[in-house]
């Protein structure tokens, strides 16, 4: 027996939704796993992260396929997993949480399906410490989430764009932004006038996303809570950030916490990656760009 898993890749706070929205993005890791009977775990990482990854115990999928074999109460016979990754790491599109949630799915699978996939998110979301990315990642689509009583509620939101059609541009440039550093630089308290301002475009946003107003969320997908402190040590990023509008994106954001951002226009337009792409070159950094669109869909698992 073989298990096929698929995670995409993901998109988190949109701008205002710090911390609780994210959106799916059609950009997907496959990893296939095999069962062994030695106790032995053998990985092996192609695509993005080659090379950097490590294929040890220390890798995420191992560490997360293991934490469910112990959930189960079942010791780990071995597995051999083979990982094709197309999610850059380190990007801010949820390469972290793909990689535990596929850790999880695989393993579960594997034992025969012990936990829901309600299970499994809620799984996944602890061990992560926060759901941006992990719920849409698991749901597709886009996904807003609160924590009530100290549980997290992820709602997987109707956000097919029916007035017309959005398409997504990454830009990455070659920046190490760790996720723990750029958290650490936020302040501990906000202004009232923020937390306000971010609510209501945090509304605004869900709602363009759900009609495709792409002028609406020209005008929502702003924040005040984090890009502004986020932006500048990014070199390049504020810079990107204008290029991307004047060559016509409707609306621009840092893609989770950097330093990628996020470009949605109504129609393909290499333009706009190009443009970004410049402003993070002037500033001394090589940069990738990969033309996207938002996935409905969310993780896969297929019994090969």
């Amino acid at each position: 027996m073989k298990i096929l898993v698929k995670v995409p890749a993901t998109t988190a706070n949109l701008g205002p939704g710090f911390d609780a929205l994210g959106l799916a993005l059609n950009l997907w890791n496959e990893t296939e796993f095999s069962p062994r009977t030695d106790g032995q775990i053998h990985i092996q990482v192609r695509g993005e992260g080659q090379g950097k990854i490590p294929e040890s115990a220390e890798n995420t999928i191992v560490q997360s396929a293991l934490q469910l074999y112990a959930l189960a109460g079942q010791p780990c016979p071995g597995m051999d997993i083979h990982c094709l990754n197309r999610v850059p790491i380190g990007s801010g599109l949820g390469s972290s949480s793909a990689a535990l949630l596929t850790g999880m799915l695989g393993a579960n699978a594997l034992l025969g399906n012990p936990l829901s996939e309600e299970e499994v998110l809620k799984l996944a979301i602890e061990t992560e410490g926060h759901p941006d990315n992990v719920a849409p990642a698991m749901l597709g689509g886009l996904v807003a989430s609160i924590v009530h009583e100290g549980r997290v509620i992820s709602l997987k939101l109707p956000a097919r764009a029916n007035r017309s059609p959005m398409h997504v541009t990454i830009v990455l440039p070659g920046f190490d932004f760790p996720t723990h550093q750029a958290r650490a630089i936020l302040p501990t308290t906000i202004p009232r006038q923020d937390a306000i301002y971010n609510i209501s475009r945090a509304v605004l946003v869900t709602e363009a996303l759900r009609t495709g107003d792409l002028d609406l969320l020209g005008k929502a997908m702003t924040d005040a809570l984090h890009q502004p402190y986020r932006l500048p040590l990014i070199p390049g990023a504020q810079a990107a950030l204008q290029a991307a509008r004047q060559a016509g994106a409707a609306a621009v954001a840092l893609s989770g916490a950097g330093p990628s951002l996020i470009a949605f226009s109504a129609k393909a337009d290499e333009q706009i990656g190009k443009a970004m792409q410049a402003q993070f070159v002037a500033a001394g950094l090589p940069a990738r760009i990969f033309a996207l669109s938002a996935s409905y869909e969310g993780a896969e698992v297929t019994i090969l």
